[in-house]
């Protein structure tokens, strides 16, 4: 139908509004700040605007619905990509108010909520302790530091529950919050049921340790967690080891893996290029969508 997305996790994206202010060092080279720069738009800080979007636009979601319906087959929807739905922020108050709405008429997508300011999910969301179950709420963890703020207040939501380690910028530690995923336990009931990770993308982009990714997947298979892992970004390994100082095009990334000093090479390669593979494996899983919509 046209609103297929390029982010590889999901099947849409909806963004009710754009605009959101920066938290964390995941935020340093937004891409969302990028984009709506090239369009002219100044809003990615505490006192700045917030684009609204048309109500055009906000039929697309009633559509979908309709199109998963008739398939029988529910539609991954993520929603922002260009903001953060939980920031409190004074002109998007409403706006979140009619998309709570929103979601609960359109039970054929699985909404999936990604904030980075987790704390705020519980009084700003209208479901208490009663959660939909076509609504997945996850946080962004992108270093140990908030991976250990923001995941316990997510842990206190009862719905499905993800996190996105992209860009990953350090090694993280999520075995504490990880739990094993029985046949017979309600994905509701995991600790975290699905873990996305990937690397930075664009020009000022930060090179991924493959270690990292690698140390997450291996977290991920111990515990059954879903993993997915997105993309390498812009900086791609060269499956090379290397001795001396970054230079144009090539950086030298992680510990050394000999005496003499060898380090992992990681080439700028962009993002298409660098692709998904890790250790020549795609790693795709997802959470299941069944059952269906009730």
């Amino acid at each position: 139908m046209g609103d297929s997305t390029g982010i590889e996790w999901t099947d849409r994206t909806f963004n009710p509004w754009w605009g959101c202010s920066r938290v964390s060092t995941g935020c340093k080279n937004c891409y969302a700040d990028d984009n709506a720069r090239r369009w002219g738009h100044d809003l990615f800080h505490r006192d700045g605007d917030r684009r609204m979007m048309s109500e055009q636009y906000w039929r697309k979601p009633r559509t979908w619905n309709r199109e998963a319906e008739r398939t029988g087959v529910p539609l991954r929807v993520f929603t922002a990509s260009m903001a953060d739905v939980f920031e409190d922020h004074p002109l998007v108050t409403a706006a979140r108010e009619r998309l709570w709405h929103l979601i609960e008429e359109t039970p054929w997508l699985r909404w999936q909520l990604l904030t980075k300011r987790p704390e705020n999910i519980a009084t700003m969301a209208p479901w208490g302790e009663t959660w939909p179950d076509h609504v997945w709420i996850g946080t962004t963890a992108e270093d140990q530091r908030c991976a250990d703020e923001r995941i316990p207040h997510l842990l206190r939501i009862k719905a499905l529950r993800f996190l996105s380690c992209e860009p990953l910028v350090e090694q993280i530690n999520l075995e504490p919050y990880l739990g094993s995923r029985r046949p017979d336990t309600d994905s509701r009931d995991a600790r975290i049921s699905w873990v996305i990770t990937g690397g930075e993308s664009g020009a000022k982009a930060r090179p991924m340790n493959p270690d990292w990714a690698r140390n997450l997947r291996d977290q991920c298979r111990q515990a059954d967690t879903d993993f997915f892992f997105k993309q390498w970004g812009t900086w791609g390994p060269s499956g090379r080891i290397a001795i001396g100082g970054n230079r144009p095009g090539i950086m030298l990334v992680g510990d050394p893996v000999d005496n003499l000093g060898h380090r992992t090479e990681m080439i700028r390669r962009g993002k298409k290029q660098a692709g998904r593979l890790l250790d020549g494996h795609l790693h795709d899983a997802v959470p299941s969508l069944s059952p269906a919509a009730r």
